[in-house]
């Protein structure tokens, strides 16, 4: 009896992680009715990790939060046995969270994901995991701060707009409300990139156009963070010239949002998938597996940098678990495939070269494409690399 592990992200804008495991399982079973089937949906800590969280069986807690331009928004967050919480900022004020996806570059807020981990705090949680990815705002992680209790006040003290524009007007920071819990709280944050804040390598510039950005915008931001960096460093006293933290790796990820958890709440950061990959208990269920099966929605140069499947895969072949993978497409040669832990990709393109048509019918396809990968592995799996 063949014992198949199925740790699959998610099909961006077609099928969820878990979806995908299923669709994956049922093609399984329809070509081997014995087959033995464990399923592990993964993220890399930006969409999809709060999911990937409550398929592992942390209990769902909702939150209403206010999105990327202060719309309210149902969030929330997903708590483990052990009291750990996973908070995902996508989720509360991400980029798919804008009202029409209308992008809003300088006005754009982290004040939601804020407010879910207050919630998170406020319910006794003191073990945070957060999951930054896919971020509207380029604020610095201000938002955050603000919706944990500190004032962002200007030369009147008054409350600073939202958004990284608003960071213009600052002149103070009062930490003085800051949430107590925040100090006995350990947080680990999920982060994949090493951009600092500032400069031709930081938050604005890099991710800005990503967010709606031009050019005099991303010279306008990079201006608010660094002024905000300055404030901030003063405020805790280090002076100032500019927070020791701006320059972290990492500080850049989600428009600043690492660098106000590296300054403000003490995080620490981990590669998004190594993290989830503990979370979820995958090393836990790699024992007595055959086959590994990963995925996504196309395989490509990103998958090799810290996504999801190469993360699966190197932990798999560590274990000396054979690994293959789904996708709607395959961008990578079989070199670089087994380079990457990865024996064999199947995909929806082999069998609807529309992609259209596979986004609409992902699920059906899918489950055609894992009863080639069962004919083709589950007789006589993939031979370890």
């Amino acid at each position: 009896m063949v014992t198949v592990l199925l740790a699959p992200d998610k099909f961006k804008g077609s099928l969820t992680a878990a979806q995908v495991a299923d669709a994956v399982a049922a093609g399984l079973r329809d070509v081997d009715p014995t087959v033995t089937v464990i399923s592990s949906p993964v993220a890399d800590g930006g969409d999809g990790t709060l999911a990937a969280a409550v398929a592992a069986g942390y209990r769902p807690v909702p939150v209403t939060v206010p999105g990327p331009t202060g719309e309210p928004v149902d969030s929330g967050y997903a708590v483990a046995d052990n009291g750990t919480a996973v908070v995902e900022l996508a989720d509360a004020c991400g980029l798919d969270r804008l009202p029409g996806r209308r992008l809003d570059a300088l006005g754009s807020s982290s004040a939601g994901v804020g407010a879910v981990i207050r919630a998170a705090l406020d319910a006794g949680v003191r073990n945070v995991v957060l999951g930054i990815g896919g971020s509207a705002s380029t604020d610095g992680g201000a938002g955050l701060v603000t919706a944990l209790g500190a004032r962002l006040l200007d030369a009147d003290g008054a409350e600073i707009p939202s958004g990284g524009a608003g960071l213009e007007r600052l002149d103070r920071i009062d930490l003085s409300g800051l949430h107590p819990a925040v100090a006995d709280t350990a947080f680990v944050v999920a982060c994949d990139v090493d951009n600092p804040l500032l400069g031709p390598n930081g938050a604005a510039a890099v991710y800005g156009p990503q967010k709606g950005a031009g050019p005099d915008d991303v010279a306008r931001l990079d201006a608010a963070l660094t002024h905000w960096s300055g404030v901030l460093s003063d405020a805790q006293g280090h002076g100032a010239a500019g927070h020791p933290a701006a320059a972290t790796p990492g500080a850049g990820a989600a428009g600043g949002v690492g660098f106000a958890a590296l300054a403000v709440l003490g995080a620490h950061l981990r590669p998004g998938i190594e993290l989830v990959l503990d979370l979820t208990g995958f090393h836990d269920r790699l024992p007595g597996a055959d086959l590994v099966v990963t995925g996504e929605g196309a395989l490509d140069t990103q998958t090799l940098s810290g996504k999801a499947p190469a993360g699966v895969a190197a932990a798999a072949v560590a274990a000396g678990v054979p690994v293959v993978a789904v996708a709607g497409a395959n961008l990578l040669d079989l070199d670089t495939l087994r380079e990457a832990g990865i024996q064999a990709a199947y995909t929806l393109v082999e069998i609807e070269p529309d992609v259209a048509t596979c986004v609409r019918n992902a699920a059906p396809l899918l489950r055609q494409a894992a009863r080639r990968l069962a004919a083709e592995q589950l007789t006589a799996p993939a031979s370890s690399p």
